[in-house]
């Protein structure tokens, strides 16, 4: 896309009690300057009406294959589109997009679009789970369609559980990150990553706890962008303030042990593990039952015990033939230096280093790291965004998954 063009997409609904949150979705769509052409399902006219979303959209509803016949819109919209947003995808739209079925107005979009398609699921958590619904959603993977995790929460009635819409920030947040890779290929979808993120706590007794200052940011970062590269992303999030990324599986934990049990689980499916979380490299011998209290005789001294090496265990331990893991190394003086001995010693594939202290990297929207690499390469990330950096260091993973070849097609 050029500076000029302004971005066309075309926002599927589909028939859930969902789509009354994607009109929250259009207007942040429309507000940022996107042009947006509803195509939504006859369902999903039962829950929000045509005048709505042409309200909303400014733009006229195509809601048949009938409407408008000499534009040819079953063919004209998704040649168009710079992008297209399925929200909600329902189960029932997600097998007859996987099937190429084309009775209605939106599948055939979906069969013409050459852009960017995303699906948003929306259901309840017995239909996400079901056989068919993963085969189909499996099916539109392998064509390199992004579908989306769906979030944990409530469903409809007194329901809970995983099947929820993401909120529309997030969603707005997915489509502006699909968009902005300028129509390339979605090179890890069919791929499973896992990513860490956040600071570990180590509890001295029910109040207190050792930590650090990580905002958990760059991971988060990490697994949006994945998310918009078609991968299907753990977030293992240790103790982290930030809104979960629309699209991921989202595992909170404290401890760095909870940690290691959460990554080593889902390490074992996944394609490539990028541990962004500060692990607390010590925890207290013991926990005191109580909150340690003033006696005037002194602070008790506090013993310390070594945590496993997450990283190393990985690095040691591949769970899949041809895995790839990087890791993360935050330093405050001789960077390269003992990045490099880190990397050596951790026997990861990737290994980004940054300088941190003094205002930079943790809580900051921006970073600048070097990416060591087993092979002997460094690559220099300059400062800016931690969406950016996130991006470069999923290139040189890409690159040696060999992206697209292999797991595409796979859901494992």
């Amino acid at each position: 896309m050029t500076a000029e063009h302004t971005p066309e997409v075309v926002l599927g609904v589909g028939g859930g009690i969902a789509a009354y949150k994607v009109c929250e979705l259009l207007r942040r769509l429309t507000e940022s300057g996107h042009r947006v052409r509803v195509v939504p399902t006859a369902d999903a006219l039962r829950f929000v009406g045509e005048p709505t979303w042409a309200a909303l959209s400014g733009q006229p509803v195509a809601a048949g294959v009938w409407d408008s016949v000499h534009e040819v819109p079953h063919v004209r919209i998704g040649q168009h589109a710079d992008l297209v947003f399925v929200a909600p995808a329902t189960a029932d739209l997600l097998a007859r997009a996987a099937h190429g079925l084309a009775d209605d107005l939106l599948t055939n979009t979906l069969l013409t679009a050459r852009c960017p398609v995303v699906f948003a699921p929306a259901m309840h958590t017995e239909m996400w789970e079901h056989p068919a619904t993963r085969a189909n959603v499996a099916t539109l993977r392998s064509r390199g369609a992004i579908v989306l995790e769906p979030a944990s929460g409530r469903l409809t009635g007194a329901d809970t559980g995983k099947g929820r819409l993401p909120d529309p920030a997030e969603l707005f947040a997915a489509a502006r990150r699909v968009l902005a890779r300028g129509g390339l290929h979605a090179d890890l979808a069919g791929r499973r990553v896992v990513v860490s993120a956040g600071g570990t706590r180590e509890a001295l007794d029910p109040v207190r706890f050792l930590g650090n200052r990580s905002s958990g940011l760059q991971g988060y970062a990490l697994a949006a962008t994945a998310v918009a590269r078609g991968a299907r992303v753990t977030l293992v999030s240790a103790n982290v303030a930030l809104p979960a990324p629309a699209g991921a599986d989202v595992r909170p934990v404290t401890s760095a042990l909870e940690l290691r049990e959460a990554v080593l689980g889902a390490a074992a499916e996944a394609d490539a593990v990028v541990m962004a979380a500060a692990v607390a490299d010590f925890r207290p011998d013991t926990v005191a039952a109580g909150k340690i209290k003033k006696t005037g005789a002194g602070p008790a001294p506090i013993t310390l015990v070594e945590n496993p090496d997450i990283l190393a265990e990985i690095s040691g331990k591949r769970a899949r033939p041809g895995q790839i893991v990087a890791g993360f190394a935050a330093e405050t003086d001789n960077v390269l230096e003992n990045g490099r001995d880190k990397l050596r010693r951790k026997g990861c594939d990737l290994l980004v280093v940054n300088q941190v202290g003094d205002g930079r990297a943790f809580g900051t929207a921006d970073n600048q790291a070097v990416v060591l690499g087993a092979d002997g390469s460094a690559t220099e990330i300059p400062y800016g965004p931690k969406e950016g950096l996130a991006d470069r260091v999923w290139d040189l993973v890409a690159e040696r998954l060999g992206a697209g070849a292999g797991a595409a097609g796979t859901d494992r």
